[in-house]
């Protein structure tokens, strides 16, 4: 039988426990709260990085392509497809999908406004999930045609800037091969999506792959960019490092991290912010058990006396005091649980609390919890409290029966 246990279940507060019971309370509130807070945070980190990341990736793909250049313009330099290194690409477990684009940057023109702008042509094998998840009115483009499609997807942002809609016709100029002469192209607005992201919504025009291999005088083998999907995106690094070691000497790889750095490393600074919140609130849910912990002692100094005249020794009494922290500790982690889950399920399914997705990309908090990441925060915050009451329970030590038993 494990004495220690059974006399900490059995310890009922007392009359004379004056100040033991609003530091108890005090206690609960908390680990509750500090919990439900670290709850939050890691939820709305992890829903800011999944939510964003598949923003960026949906819209230009994890890894790209491209011929090897020093050339940092808009005009990219062709790569012929169709090379055994790049039908290879398909044999690889990691890749799930492949697809050719081109970028070409121009200037469109309305009858008041010219606004700069990019367009990315795409082909036949291009995946369109993403975009027709985000198209807000018209249709996505018809690229199957015979000659090459002169329908465009155009953002919202640049839209409504330039008070455009789907059916309109704009002319872009773009510079001509020889760079002597500005071409220029009759499009037609077939659609207008919104990702929220400025980086695409500023300049981003969604057309077919055959309108800039004909304004560069490509052949039909030759594009802008081979665009890869990787089934896991966390091993997106050792992926690129792979294909990289068996790339030819005149092709490149990029990683969505290289095209986009400063939207990761803005994420990335997103961890540090949740690792202080987390040290933060479990060193307060802990000096307070410290503190709690205390004054149970204090208060319970004459059974303390009763226990050792007995014959218990001190790791049998700083059990029993562990025990009765491990209660508190526990009560309180029971209603920061419900306060955390509750602000979970809340914000998941309402989304109550509302963002500017001018500053943050998205239009609302996005929140996600995996069981794993739950438990972990359970289990750390318990045993870290337990831990770090450990030394002020050698208190009990310094304590002599004669004069503990004054207190009884």
């Amino acid at each position: 039988m494990n004495v220690s246990y059974f006399i900490a279940r059995h310890i009922a507060p007392g009359r004379s426990e004056a100040y033991a019971r609003p530091v108890i309370r005090i206690a609960v509130v908390s680990i509750a709260l500090g919990l439900a807070l670290m709850i939050a945070s890691v939820a709305i980190v992890i829903g800011f990085k999944h939510s964003i990341s598949n923003k960026v990736v949906g819209f230009s793909a994890p890894l790209q392509i491209v011929a090897f250049t020093r050339n940092e313009s808009l005009e990219e330099s062709p790569v012929t497809i169709g090379t055994k290194f790049l039908k290879k690409l398909h044999s690889y477990p990691e890749i799930t999908h492949i697809q050719y684009t081109a970028q070409k940057g121009g200037v469109l023109k309305t009858h008041d406004q010219i606004q700069g702008i990019i367009l990315k042509g795409v082909g036949k094998d291009y995946n369109w999930n993403f975009l027709k998840e985000n198209l807000i009115a018209g249709h996505l483009p018809d690229i199957n045609t015979d000659k090459p499609g002169r329908q465009v997807l155009i953002s919202q942002k640049l839209a409504t800037k330039l008070r455009l809609k789907p059916g309109d016709a704009v002319r872009i100029w773009f510079i001509g091969k020889e760079a002597t002469a500005a071409l220029g192209r009759k499009l037609i607005i077939s659609g207008i999506y919104n990702t929220g992201i400025e980086e695409f919504d500023n300049r981003f025009l969604i057309g077919d792959l055959r309108q800039i291999q004909q304004l560069n005088g490509w052949k039909p083998n030759q594009v802008g960019s081979v665009e890869l999907q990787v089934r896991n995106f966390n091993k997106l690094k050792s992926v690129a490092q792979k294909i990289y070691e068996n790339i030819p000497y005149n092709l490149n790889i990029n990683t969505i991290y290289d095209t986009y750095p400063e939207i990761f490393n803005w994420l990335g600074l997103l961890d540090t912010n949740v690792v202080v919140i987390l040290v933060l609130m479990i060193l307060v849910a802990g000096i307070t058990m410290v503190s709690t912990l205390f004054i149970l002692i204090i208060e319970r100094t004459g059974m303390v006396g009763i226990l050792k005249t007995l014959g218990a020794n001190n790791h049998t009494i700083q059990k029993i005091f562990l025990y009765k922290a491990a209660y508190i500790i526990g009560r309180g982690m029971f209603w920061g649980n419900l306060l955390g889950l509750f602000f979970y399920f809340i914000q998941y399914y309402f989304r109550l609390f509302r963002l500017n997705p001018v500053s943050y990309y998205v239009s609302y908090v996005p929140v996600e919890l995996s069981v794993s990441h739950f438990l972990l925060l359970n289990a750390g915050t318990f045993f870290l409290c337990l831990i770090m009451l450990i030394i002020p329970s050698f208190y009990i030590m310094r304590v002599e029966p004669a004069s503990a038993l004054r207190y009884e």
